[in-house]
């Protein structure tokens, strides 16, 4: 979404519709990596949140294996792993709204060192158990408006091809700081769980010194003369993204692909035990780091490469191409393939996903009105983290029943057919050009009056 005090390539409000749809249409520069890095607001913006994404999966290993250590419990392990989630699928929507209500590097701010605090009580010794998990749910509350505000801020300080490039560098960041978290963090889980949950409170200090000293303080968007009811805010989100034809497309798209996507990763250890039948405890657990890791191999190479090297313009038009692929990625599981296989197929659909999501979301924003940005990200998020979440139990209980090759062939065969629905009901361009517009006036009304 376009900042009102930022430079756009959109017609004055007088033009005829004709004009604003070339105008919308018109090509644009390439960004390059330079011109995001050369950004010192996105640069915190990026460092901040990098320490913030490895110190998040660093914990995430640690506690399991505390967990585990003390009870012994594969489901107390599970549940532990799982209590990130929880979060957006309860409150998400709403701590999203709550970030709408303040500056955005304040939240970030407040939701860093609320979390510090909280994590580094979770390295306590002796702590009980649901003391502990109680701490990590507390915890995770933070994530809803940090994210919702980094996405948020990210769309005042860029616009265009740059916004889509740093939107495509943030996913690859996530996915390599995934890749060296977990491996870390199976490290150091199994030397000193608790080392890793202080080093992961140290990140979040150092993640909120460096959002104060390197973002610029903005007004929030949402002024207390406009503010209603919290809850009526948070419907306003779903509202804007669910009664906006074209946002409403995208969020479609988007939730479909991410419903197959999750499966090579939340199911790899049962599809390494699959693959391992009678292997070693090492040999199972290679293969199931190998599946995990395939994923956000697919994301860092996609960011690097279709994010820099491919024309703002071609990336929106893969958006829909990419997404019948990634779905298509999968259904070679019905031929029960070999590691390599499954880690290759695992990697194709990452690089379609995070091929589509930088541009799919850069449409977003530009169809979204500044005063529900962080509103609108949170009913995404939220959105997408159901899906993912109900994708891997419900694949999970089908492998309990059926081989897990055929589950997961199935799975994505039915992805291809959601997928083409979604396709089928994909805004045409006029209506996306129509949003844009009028995202575009509702921004500048106030500076107009």
């Amino acid at each position: 979404m376009v900042h009102p005090s930022a430079p756009t390539s959109t017609p004055p409000p007088n033009d005829p519709p004709a004009q604003v749809a070339a105008a919308v249409s018109q090509p644009e520069r390439r960004a390059t990596f330079s011109d995001v890095l050369a950004n010192r607001e996105y640069r915190g913006i990026l460092s901040a949140g990098a320490l913030s994404w490895l110190g998040d999966y660093l914990a995430k290993v640690a506690v399991t294996a505390l967990v585990f250590d003390q009870t012994r419990s594969a489901g107390a392990a599970a549940a532990t792993f799982a209590i990130s989630f929880a979060p957006w699928l309860l409150l998400g929507p709403l701590l999203s709204a709550v970030a709408d209500r303040y500056p955005y590097r304040n939240v970030m701010v407040v939701s860093d060192v609320a979390r510090m605090i909280l994590i580094a009580l979770v390295a306590v010794p002796g702590l009980p158990l649901p003391a502990l998990i109680g701490l990590l749910f507390l915890t995770s509350l933070g994530n809803p408006p940090y994210d919702s505000a980094r996405s948020a801020l990210l769309s005042q300080i860029f616009s265009g091809d740059r916004l889509v490039l740093g939107i495509s560098l943030n996913l690859s960041l996530n996915q390599t700081a995934q890749i060296v978290g977990y491996l870390a963090g199976g490290v150091l889980a199994a030397l000193n769980p608790r080392l890793a949950l202080s080093l992961d409170a140290a990140t979040f200090a150092i993640s909120a010194l460096v959002l104060w000293t390197m973002v610029g303080r903005r007004p929030a968007v949402n002024d207390r003369a406009t503010r209603r009811n919290l809850v009526r805010e948070t419907g306003d989100g779903f509202a804007i993204v669910f009664g906006t034809a074209a946002l409403r497309g995208i969020a479609v798209l988007v939730f479909t692909s991410m419903l197959f996507a999750i499966v090579p990763e939340g199911l790899a250890v049962i599809w390494a035990h699959h693959l391992e039948p009678t292997g070693t405890a090492a040999e199972v657990g290679f293969a199931q780091g190998l599946i995990m890791l395939a994923s956000p191999i697919g994301y860092v190479l996609s960011g690097l490469l279709v994010g820099r090297l491919v024309a703002a313009e071609t990336r929106r038009r893969l958006i829909r191409p990419l997404a019948l692929l990634a779905a298509l990625s999968l259904v070679p599981a019905l031929t029960d393939p070999p590691l390599f296989t499954v880690c290759l197929m695992a990697a194709v659909c990452g690089f379609c996903i995070a091929g589509m999501m930088p541009a799919a979301n850069g449409l977003f924003v530009q169809a979204l009105p500044n005063q529900y940005r962080a509103r609108a990200f949170g009913v995404m998020q939220a959105g997408v983290q159901l899906v993912q979440g109900s994708s891997v139990l419900v694949t999970g209980m089908l492998a309990n029943h059926w081989p897990l090759h055929q589950v997961v062939g199935l799975w994505s065969v039915a992805g291809v057919v959601l997928v083409l629905v979604a396709l089928s009901v994909w805004p045409p361009a006029d209506l996306f050009t129509a949003a844009i517009e009028r995202a575009r006036r509702l921004n500048e009304a106030p500076a107009a009056g």
